[in-house]
C-alpha cells in the first residue's frame, strides 16, 4: 500500500491560490467586506424587504434611497401566490 504524505502547510501570511493561480482575496471573519455593513453606501441606500399587503408572506428584497424616500416604501408589485400585482410594503 502506497504512503500518502499529509497536505502542506502554508505561512500563515501567505495567500492561498486557485486552480488558476490567481491569488484569492483573503475573507476576514468568514465574511466578504460588502456584506459587513460597515460601507458608507449601505447607509444611504440600505437594504430593505418589501412585504406582500395580500397576507401571502411573499416579500421581495431591494434598495432604498434614504434621501427620495425617508419614510417607509410602498411599491405595487407582482405577487405569485395570489397572481395579482399588489401593494408591497417596506417591512422593518
Amino acid at each position: 500500500m502506497r504512503r500518502v504524505p499529509p497536505p502542506r502547510r502554508r505561512p500563515e501570511g501567505q495567500a492561498e491560490l486557485s486552480r488558476t493561480g490567481r491569488r484569492r482575496r483573503r475573507i476576514e471573519n468568514g465574511f466578504h467586506s460588502q456584506y459587513s455593513g460597515g460601507m458608507a453606501r449601505n447607509e444611504l441606500r440600505p437594504l430593505v424587504k418589501l412585504r406582500s399587503t395580500a397576507g401571502t408572506g411573499y416579500t421581495y428584497v431591494t434598495r432604498k434611497n434614504r434621501r427620495n424616500d425617508p419614510d417607509r416604501m410602498t411599491l405595487r408589485k407582482f405577487d405569485p401566490v395570489v397572481r395579482q400585482h399588489v401593494d408591497f410594503r417596506e417591512e422593518r
